[in-house]
């Protein structure tokens, strides 16, 4: 039997203004807005007060990594713990990678995510495609996977030699499939063959602590693999294209021209690049620094001869839209015994951290101290991100017909993040000490309160896969 909640005395917030609204769910859909007032003939089996919170869209996080094979081990997050962690930080619906290496089948790839996601996601799901392999067969399940699986992007890699790299002739190859069948295209840029030369050389001479892998992947290198992809985004027919976890200003600078000249080229960043910084936490004393280890890397607090750093790049970025999300790269290694396998070598060191709990927080603090309006909070982690990958409006918005992923956000509370008490499968926390204004007090998905009066009220399985449309964020 359906039931009905009815959300009151809150603000509903979306890209286009906050406005004090009540909210009508019935079963697992929105069913009305109300102003003020306006429902009090309404009934309903629940009535949640929101007075002085926002009522904000569930989070759509559009890029996580659970249990990803990555360097002899695999990411300590499975699609339980992780989904569960994503709900308590406000997400509702993530799109993973599922993987195909070089050699393998891209729907054998496909099935085996399915089979680790099915039953197990507290929230809903979809799935992007990493192509590691592009070659004729691969070429022929893009179409295959966008027309009948719901899947309708695929990301290539420029960095990771040997293990999911393209060539610029596979990439041009891919580019064009998708300027033919819709799909879009992400895109990790670094230039891979470069910074391997960079990375075995610094082993050579003895510098092995985590700092060298970020002094071994420079900010240039991004830019320039960045500026390669534009083009050969271009050359294809201008491709949809997506770079995925920008953390450099030379990257952005590369998709701000190509925007300005009015093609399909988009970026997210991630809460580590806005925040953390080379010096600060990949350069902590000992090893300590493995905790950040990832790729891109953590960016230099301060560079010689430039007025701005990156990190205020970033912030720019997400204000003028040329960063139009952000996402997490979700892909969380413990300490002990996986971080743990780089000692003495940065190199086998697993690239990822934890963040997928925190995210709504950590970019609501950019509203909190002035560097986003509300508005573009939730534009960024929910709005944007649905209509990028095919979700909106189903997912993305709170309005009549949309699936209820909602939020109530208490702007008056505070918080701070440890690895004593958040829900990752790691065990510790990127973003130990950081205090949060703000907190995400109550959140339903698909008509569910899945997270309130601080316990966790959801279950394993129910997430629902979702089947794609094509991007809907096109100019």
């Amino acid at each position: 039997m359906k039931m009905k909640t009815l959300i009151t005395g809150g603000t509903v917030v979306g890209p286009l203004g906050a406005t004090p609204q009540d909210v009508l769910v019935d079963g697992e859909t929105i069913a009305a807005l109300y102003a003020p007032g306006a429902a009090a003939g309404v009934t309903a089996d629940t009535v949640i007060d929101a007075t002085g919170k926002y009522v904000v869209p569930g989070g759509v996080d559009v890029h996580t990594h659970m249990k990803l094979p990555f360097g002899g081990t695999f990411a300590s997050d499975d699609f339980a713990s992780g989904t569960k962690a994503a709900a308590w930080g406000g997400t509702t619906t993530i799109i993973d990678f599922a993987v195909q290496r070089t050699g393998e089948v891209v729907q054998d790839g496909l099935a085996a995510w399915h089979a680790l996601a099915d039953g197990n996601c507290a929230i809903d799901y979809g799935f992007h495609m990493i192509m590691g392999g592009v070659d004729d067969d691969a070429l022929k399940a893009m179409d295959y996977l966008v027309a009948h699986e719901g899947v309708t992007s695929f990301k290539l890699f420029m960095a990771y030699p040997g293990v999911f790299y393209s060539d610029d002739g596979q990439i041009l190859r891919a580019m064009q499939k998708a300027t033919d069948n819709g799909a879009l295209i992400m895109m990790h840029a670094e230039n891979g063959i470069a910074i391997d030369v960079l990375a075995a050389q610094a082993v050579a001479r003895g510098q092995t602590d985590p700092i060298y892998h970020g002094l071994t992947r420079p900010s240039a290198l991004e830019g320039e693999a960045t500026h390669r992809a534009t083009v050969l985004a271009q050359v294809a027919g201008n491709t949809p294209l997506y770079f995925v976890h920008m953390s450099a200003s030379e990257a952005l600078a590369q998709v701000s021209a190509a925007r300005s000249a009015g093609r399909n080229v988009f970026a997210e960043t991630c809460p580590q690049y806005l925040y953390l910084t080379l010096e600060d936490q990949l350069g902590a004393p000992g090893f300590e620094g493995a905790k950040w280890v990832a790729s891109p890397p953590l960016r230099p607090r301060d560079e010689p001869n430039r007025d701005r750093t990156h990190r205020d790049d970033l912030w720019r970025g997400l204000r003028t839209d040329d960063l139009a999300v952000v996402s997490t790269d979700h892909c969380p290694f413990c300490f002990k015994d996986q971080k743990e396998l780089g000692l003495g070598d940065f190199t086998k060191i697993p690239n990822g951290m934890g963040t997928v709990e925190h995210r709504m927080d950590l970019v609501y603090q950019g509203v909190a101290t002035g560097k986003l309006s509300l508005e573009r909070w939730v534009e960024t982690c929910s709005t944007t991100p649905a209509r990028m990958f095919g979700l909106y409006p189903k997912k993305g918005v709170i309005q009549p017909g949309s699936d209820a992923d909602i939020v109530l956000y208490d702007p008056r509370a505070t918080t701070t993040i440890s690895a004593a008490t958040h829900h990752m499968n790691i065990d510790y926390s990127a973003w130990e000490g950081f205090e949060i204004a703000g907190k995400v007090e109550t959140v339903l998905s698909r008509g569910s309160v899945v997270v309130a009066d601080g316990a966790f009220h959801g279950r394993s399985g129910h997430g629902q896969f979702l089947r794609r449309g094509l991007s809907q964020y096109l100019r």
